[in-house]
């Protein structure tokens, strides 16, 4: 098969199209007909050589994709030939073929195309994620989402409206009508403003990519029994100067996650979770993917230069076929 490799660890310019071992299913497993996949800030980490795949998945970039099933393992019986569907993957999602477990299979939610249903598993999952099994999100609570224009950040607003919740943003002030009109009520230009000026001790839960330089800020907003949940380091790990008696005072939750690294068991548990959950909404039109852009897989590199400069407002697909 086809697929999208690196000639070296380094910038956008090392990928390439070339030949590479179509994958064979193994007995739970299915083979995939990739359609379409889509970018994520973690192609980039593994592109630099910053985020090695989990050892035995495959060395391919590419966390999500949406396509045909064309082949089944012998154990596979909740699926079958022809279906189509999208997944969350370790890996191998930039290439004509993927195999994926039949556990981490989600049917594409009637009127989405491929295109639209590459956006999902991720972003989704991710967002899914820390609302509810580690934020525990309740409705009229009020959530902040940093990078709230983000494939990631557009999923959570969307999925904390459908909660209930209140929703606050961060984003640059050229992307505040697309996240107002996801369901944000507040929106503030990180770029103009300090946001802990007008959200001191007023926030539930925040989902933040930003990290160290949001750290203490994101502290002075949480509310009594606040949460923090830290899904990636964009802005750097090591603060300093940090108040640890503002945590205890106000028993306030940090948890830190990843997806990729999780066991099986806990991925194909959130699959299952998010499917029942999301799949009817929608189908129902009250949720949707948010679609920046659309690549050929020939430009590659360009797709991922425009995610390197944060021009993007939701997620980035790459069509395969």
């Amino acid at each position: 098969m086809q697929a999208i490799l690196l000639k070296d660890f380094g910038t956008a310019e090392q990928l390439y199209i070339g030949e590479y071992a179509k994958p064979v299913p193994k007995e739970n497993e299915v083979l995939i007909e990739v359609r379409a996949t889509a970018l994520n800030r973690a192609d980039i980490l593994q592109r630099e050589g910053k985020y090695p795949p989990p050892e035995g998945e495959s060395e391919i970039l590419g966390l999500e994709a949406a396509g045909e099933i064309i082949a089944c393992g012998k154990s596979v019986t909740d699926f079958k030939i022809g279906e189509a569907v999208c997944c969350l993957l370790p890996g191998g999602g930039y290439a004509q073929y993927v195999t994926a477990r039949q556990e981490m299979l989600m049917p594409i939610p009637k009127g989405l195309s491929y295109i639209e249903a590459a956006a999902i598993p991720e972003v989704f999952m991710t967002a899914y994620q820390a609302l509810l099994w580690l934020g525990k999100v309740s409705p009229k609570e009020k959530v902040l989402i940093h990078a709230a224009a983000s494939g990631v950040g557009t999923a959570a607003i969307q999925l904390a409206v459908a909660l209930g919740a209140q929703v606050v943003g961060t984003a640059s002030a050229a992307k505040h009508d697309l996240c107002y009109e996801l369901g944000a009520e507040q929106m503030i230009n990180y770029k103009k403003e300090k946001f802990v000026h007008t959200l001191k001790n007023r926030i539930d839960v925040i989902l933040d990519f930003v990290a160290a330089p949001y750290f203490n800020d994101n502290i002075d907003c949480l509310k009594l029994d606040g949460r923090l949940i830290l899904i990636a380091l964009l802005g750097g790990a090591k603060v300093s100067d940090m108040n640890l008696a503002k945590i205890i005072g106000k028993r306030l939750h940090i948890k830190g996650t990843t997806l990729r690294s999780r066991s099986h068991a806990y991925q194909n548990q959130l699959c299952k979770a998010f499917a029942n959950f999301a799949i009817p909404l929608f189908e129902q039109k009250k949720i949707k993917p948010i679609i920046d852009s659309v690549y050929d897989w020939k430009d590659i590199a360009a797709a991922h230069t425009h995610m390197e400069c944060n021009k993007n407002s939701g997620k980035i697909v790459v069509k395969i076929k």
